[in-house]
């Protein structure tokens, strides 16, 4: 069940967060699209810029311009999902 401090990977266990939501984010951070906050199912905002940059791996991997475009869309989801979305 997901609470008002569940990581994006709950919410995506619970059903709030969809594949396709998932999938828009993880374009958005390799398009270079990350706005302040992206607002999500069930009143919960996620800040994506703040998601990726708090994961080293993730932040390592997008500026590396020899990452393979696979390698960077894992760094992006991982940072993603481990990410704590906030409830409005």
């Amino acid at each position: 069940m997901a609470d008002s401090n569940s990581t994006l990977g709950e919410l995506f266990k619970a059903n709030v967060v969809t594949h396709d939501d998932l999938n828009a984010l993880v374009d958005a951070v390799l398009d270079g699209r990350m706005e302040e906050r992206v607002d999500l199912g069930e009143g919960y905002t996620l800040d994506v810029a703040a998601a990726v940059n708090a994961n080293a791996f993730a932040t390592a991997v997008l500026r590396d311009k020899t990452s393979t475009t696979g390698a960077r869309r894992t760094a992006a989801r991982t940072a993603i999902l481990l990410a704590r979305a906030q409830k409005a």
